[in-house]
């Protein structure tokens, strides 16, 4: 039997063999395997920081784009022995997994050897994976949503951190929306991180009602409105790493902004072609991300405040969205 035609990847002091590097994984560009290889190597230290640590699910193409897409939670056998793991328990399933644990570049690459396109992190790390350190706000543009709206509401999140003492380090969702990420201790549970989320995104409701919606049924929510999505902070549910490829045909990145960049912000036009160039420039946007920890606590005063006057808390994280 024919093998398949390989290339090795000298990553660091690892070496990795990509098998199939010419595969066409991004018809519309004709973007390969490699390309997908090259561009991680490119932003190898922002997207080593936006995983490390972190149980992270690994969104896989092995056909390319034009196949079937795999979510895969468990490394598969045959793993290199240097590849390390997280292992977290699903009480739902009384069952356990072990996730990739980035801590080197080798190991993205090895992912992508994997055929994986996307890597999803959670928000948080492996010495405690039920206590948060990372809290995510969603800007989720609902079908008729335009990207003004998305860059109107991204305003008011930037002034309402501001006001708080929080420092929000912006990124593209790769998609049509907007991710903010901040810092915080990892003090609570996930329940906790979720109450904090939905307080600060109702705050945004008040300010901004003809834009945002924090209405948890889909099937109810404004088709033109924007969602701030805080169940993205409940356990096991993840969104695009900063710097993660996308599996759509544009090979979009989900990539880190500054916030004087919102106003004129075109998110098609960060994709694996543009955006090493962009990242030898200015490096990782998020670099000093873990010297700026936020304490919940305000955020927890506001969802006390608005449980007592009648606002429900978070509806439970496995309730289907409609």
């Amino acid at each position: 039997m024919a093998t398949s035609p390989s290339t090795e990847i000298e990553v660091d002091d690892r070496v990795v063999r990509v098998s199939n590097p010419d595969r066409v994984y991004f018809p519309e560009s004709g973007a390969t395997k490699l390309d997908l290889v090259n561009y991680y190597l490119a932003v190898g230290d922002g997207i080593v920081n936006a995983l490390f640590e972190r149980p992270c699910m690994l969104h896989r193409f092995p056909k390319g784009l034009a196949g079937d897409k795999v979510h895969q939670k468990r490394i598969p056998a045959g793993a290199p022995p240097w590849l390390e793991t997280v292992r977290l328990h699903f009480p739902r399933w009384d069952r356990t997994a072990d996730e990739l644990c980035v801590t080197e570049l080798a190991s993205v690459i090895w992912a992508v050897q994997m055929s994986t396109v996307e890597f999803h992190p959670w928000n948080s790390r492996r010495a405690d994976t039920e206590s948060p350190d990372e809290w995510r706000i969603d800007l989720d543009p609902m079908p008729r949503c335009d990207f003004a709206t998305v860059r109107r509401v991204a305003h008011v999140v930037e002034e309402l951190l501001a006001e708080i003492g929080a420092v929000g380090f912006p990124k593209t969702s790769g998609g049509r929306g907007l991710h903010v990420y901040v810092r915080i201790a990892p003090e609570h549970g996930f329940g906790a991180v979720r109450r904090a989320a939905l307080a600060f995104a109702r705050e945004v409701e008040r300010r901004a009602p003809d834009d945002v919606t924090t209405t948890w049924w889909r099937k109810e929510r404004d088709p033109a409105a924007l969602f701030v999505d805080y169940n993205q902070n409940a356990r096991d549910h993840t969104i695009a790493a900063a710097y993660s490829v996308r599996g759509n045909p544009e090979a979009t990145v989900s990539c880190p902004i500054r916030w004087d960049e919102i106003d004129d912000l075109q998110p098609q036009e960060f994709t694996i072609a543009t955006v090493p160039a962009r990242y030898a420039e200015l490096g990782d946007l998020h670099a000093d991300i873990d010297r700026h920890h936020f304490d919940l606590a305000p955020l927890l005063g506001w969802a006390d405040r608005d449980e007592a006057a009648g606002h429900a808390p978070p509806a439970e994280p496995d309730t289907a969205q409609g």
